[in-house]
């Protein structure tokens, strides 16, 4: 054995424990690294709430009222967003004397109904006298003097208190009406002119 291998082996010797200490430290430094290196370095994971659902709930409804010249007139309760259409469908369709003309040009089809909403499809020989049929007392006794601001002309529409020919277009821009409070829903005509021709017009 020569002199430097000697050398080596008396210094390992007289030096094992710190060489032992000085390895386990080295091994403690680079796991802590590494353990440091992997909580720095990945991404933060994004934590995503969805928020929860809405509930549906019961599904909303509204009633409405068709009347006239329909196989089954009546009351009947829709889905909220239904449409005229749905509702004379609900009816069994109109009657054979049902007056289609008229509600080819007044009656919107597509239009959405509201709650408390009321429909009436006139017979031919109602629209034909311009007034329904003798008898129906509940609807006043000057009944043949109201206008139906459904398919009233523009000079008709004029001889209204307050009604120009300027609102008596609006009048008719806005058809068709199902009650005659749309009007001011409409705002087609202010509170005030309706309370004074309220007594004088209809829808049908």
């Amino acid at each position: 054995m020569d002199q430097n291998s000697f050398d080596l082996d008396r210094f390992l010797q007289n030096h094992k424990l710190t060489i032992i200490l000085a390895l386990f430290g080295l091994i403690l430094l680079g796991t802590g690294f590494l353990i440091f290196q992997k909580m720095f370095s990945e991404e933060p994971k994004m934590e995503f709430i969805r928020s929860a659902d809405v509930g549906q709930g019961e599904e909303q409804v509204i009633l409405a009222d068709i009347a006239g010249a329909v196989l089954k007139p009546g009351v009947y309760e829709l889905k909220f967003g239904s449409r005229v259409n749905d509702l004379l469908v609900l009816a069994g369709g109109l009657a054979l004397d049902a007056d289609r003309d008229w509600v080819a040009k007044n009656l919107n089809l597509a239009q959405k109904l509201n709650d408390g909403a009321k429909i009436y499809i006139p017979e031919k020989e109602e629209v034909g006298n311009g007034k329904p049929e003798a008898g129906s007392g509940s609807r006043g006794e000057n009944w043949e003097t109201r206008i139906n601001i459904n398919t009233a002309t523009i000079p008709e529409l004029d001889t209204l208190w307050g009604i120009g020919e300027a609102t008596a277009r609006k009048i008719v821009a806005g058809r068709p009406y199902q009650k005659i409070e749309d009007l001011i829903n409409k705002s087609v005509i202010t509170t005030s002119v309706f309370e004074r021709i309220k007594d004088r017009i209809t829808v049908f």
